[in-house]
């Protein structure tokens, strides 16, 4: 049998193995964060508006899709934007409404944009368009649109 199929007898030393989880909880830390605090230069706008009233929400990329939290719209709505990428470009944009109506969460609209380009004087609308959302028990209306941006360094 080849010696690099076989194991290895040498055990980590306690030090070797507390560097190593540093390492680890390190490099989980750097992947948690904004990578526009990283060096990108990307941000998702989006305008929801709900009963009258319009917001202006920013999404900078991530590098874990799971940390990203949703946005209460008005405890009717959720809306969750996920942006990841890197400083060389973002891979993918997913966005997502929830009705909130029932007292748990149900998913009504999910869009994915995979490889978008980003633009510098971007429409408020020139990712998705204007998407109108409806509530299905009360037919509550939810508008959002929303632009990838590439913003000056």
């Amino acid at each position: 049998m080849p010696d690099i199929l076989l194991r290895s007898r040498r055990h980590p030393s306690p030090h070797r193995t507390g560097q190593i989880l540093v390492r680890i909880a390190a490099s989980l830390l750097v992947a948690s964060w904004p990578l526009s605090t990283l060096g990108g230069n990307f941000e998702l706008r989006c305008d929801v508006s709900y009963s009258g009233k319009t917001e202006t929400l920013a999404f900078p990329p991530v590098a874990d899709p799971y940390r990203v939290k949703a946005v209460n719209i008005n405890d009717r709505f959720r809306f969750k934007a996920v942006v990841i990428g890197n400083a060389s470009g973002i891979d993918d944009v997913s966005l997502y409404v929830h009705d909130l109506d029932t007292g748990y969460p149900v998913l009504l609209h999910e869009a994915n944009y995979t490889r978008p380009t980003p633009q510098r004087n971007a429409q408020p609308d020139a990712l998705t368009g204007t998407q109108t959302v409806y509530s299905p028990r009360r037919g509550r209306e939810l508008r959002y649109q929303c632009a990838l941006l590439e913003l000056e360094p």
